[in-house]
């Protein structure tokens, strides 16, 4: 199978090496030192088991346009790099090609082949011009959820900080031929793929922690156990989740765990680092819109309040505003080394 992983970050890069490693045709799309790295000594990967694989003469590229199209396309960028990239992305479709979105949060074509009284309804927070919906047949979309951990620890070497999960879903809830193939080559490649058919709920049970812990950890440079176990930011965790649930009810969601669960769950995972707060200290754009903003919209739509959302999302779009427009990152250090 031609597979390109469109953003060879820790997710697709871990989805990537597993799967060239399988035998299947791979080529990421990379750039700067990660990528001179992957092209000179290869992919690394270390598994939260301490082994250590590595994907040697992996195909890698900054230059998508030069592919043509792919049996599977896995789409590893953030949300918000999607719509500069848009064209290149539909360059690699082909009639029958995949696919497989990876991006937390609330996507750009969550009401796409919805069949609810909010069919079609674009998600501007995601999509502000329409230009990646405009861009994508949906035909060719299957959801995918991400919950493995992971960071980059250098150019060219992905740390796998725990899990295995990668659940799919055709956006019109259907259990076709091309899933069972996408679930079965994840399978083979040693994750665990089911097919949902209630795939939403499930976006929503990871954007659940996704759209509070990730700002919350930027804020205050703290991770998941940090959070949970200070009561106040505990307190602050739980009324966002709240507020957001009541969105989710709205829109005909329903959670599988309860809130209490899903914070014990965030808190086992220890002191791993989100993503967001990753960005703040390596001075990157943050996901925000998808995880965030469009639960504030999604609220407007469905006429429900989100107090606590709203008043985080402010806070988090001015750091990463004066992260950008300042060009600085922001990090702890220790007091010793000022």
């Amino acid at each position: 199978m031609k597979i390109c992983v469109v953003g060879a970050g820790s997710i697709g890069g871990l989805l990537g090496v597993k799967l060239y490693n399988l035998g299947e045709k791979v080529t990421l799309i990379a750039r700067g030192p990660h990528l001179e790295a992957i092209r000179s000594d290869g992919l690394k990967l270390l598994m939260s088991d301490g082994t250590l694989e590595v994907a040697r003469g992996i195909h890698a590229t900054d230059d998508m346009t030069t592919l043509g199209p792919q049996d599977l396309v896995i789409l590893g960028v953030k949300a918000h790099q999607i719509e500069s990239i848009v064209d290149d992305v539909a360059g690699l479709l082909g009639p029958d090609s995949v696919l497989l979105t990876t991006q937390n949060g609330i996507p750009w074509w969550y009401f796409q082949k919805h069949g609810g009284k909010y069919e079609g309804t674009p998600v501007r927070s995601v999509d502000p011009d329409g230009r990646i919906a405009g861009g994508i047949n949906p035909d060719h979309i299957i959801g995918c959820i991400a919950y493995p951990a992971a960071e980059i620890t250098q150019p060219g070497t992905i740390h796998h900080v725990e899990g295995i999960r990668f659940p799919i879903g055709e956006l019109d809830g259907s259990e076709s031929l091309r899933a069972r193939e996408i679930s079965d080559l994840l399978t083979r490649a040693g994750f665990k793929s089911p097919i949902l058919a209630d795939f939403r709920s499930e976006l929503w049970l990871k954007l659940w922690g996704n759209l509070t812990f990730n700002p919350i950890s930027a804020l205050t440079h703290s991770t998941l156990v940090d959070i949970c176990r200070y009561p106040l930011s505990r307190r602050l965790a739980e009324r966002m989740m709240s507020e957001a649930q009541d969105v989710a009810h709205n829109l005909g969601i329903t959670f599988r765990v309860s809130l209490e669960k899903r914070i014990q769950g965030a808190e086992k995972v220890g002191k791993h680092k989100t993503s967001m707060l990753q960005d703040v200290e390596s001075g990157k754009a943050m996901e925000i819109d998808a995880l965030i903003g469009a639960i504030a919209e999604l609220g407007e739509l469905t006429g429900t309040p989100t107090p606590s959302i709203d008043a985080v999302y402010a806070l988090i779009k001015l750091l990463d505003k004066t992260v950008q427009e300042e060009g600085l990152f922001v990090k702890g250090q220790p007091v010793n080394q000022r």
